[in-house]
Order: C-alpha cells, then structure tokens, then sequence
C-alpha cells in the first residue's frame, strides 16, 4: 500500500468535471481530499491518494490523460 499527496491543477475546461470521483471509481484507490480552491475558470485541489502502487501510478496517469496536470504536494496540510 502506498499513498501519495498530489497537487492537481485543472483547466476551465475541466473544472466542472467529476474527475476525482471517476478516479475513485476506475481505479482501486481511495481519495482524501485535503485543500483545494476551484473557482468557474480554474481550480487546485491537494489530493491524498491510497492503493496498490500499480493501481495509484495507473490512477495518475489516467489524471495526464484527461488533462489534469499532477505535481507532487508540498508544504502544510490539515492533518
């Protein structure tokens, strides 16, 4: 089990789409959503993702691939 703290940053055309809850459903992980600010033209979101290594890496990627663009998070989190 491995779990990863991402930043997602998403486009104005993405940002109306459930792309966590689709990552959730395709992939065999689970999401913690830990800070995030979305507004009608953009948004951030810090993401804690769980799972098998195979399925995470899988998850993320399938994140590049609708567009989102996946950094690693740093600094402080509501722990």
């Amino acid at each position: 089990m491995v779990k990863r703290r991402l930043k997602l940053v998403f486009s104005k055309e993405l940002v109306k789409e459930p792309i966590i809850y689709e990552l959730g459903k395709k992939f065999e992980v689970v999401t913690n959503i830990r800070r995030a600010d979305v507004s009608h033209d953009q948004g951030w979101v810090i993401l804690e993702v769980s799972g098998e290594e195979l399925e995470v890496n899988n998850g993320i990627d399938y994140l590049r691939n609708r567009g989102v663009i996946v950094e690693n998070a740093e600094g402080n989190m509501v722990e």
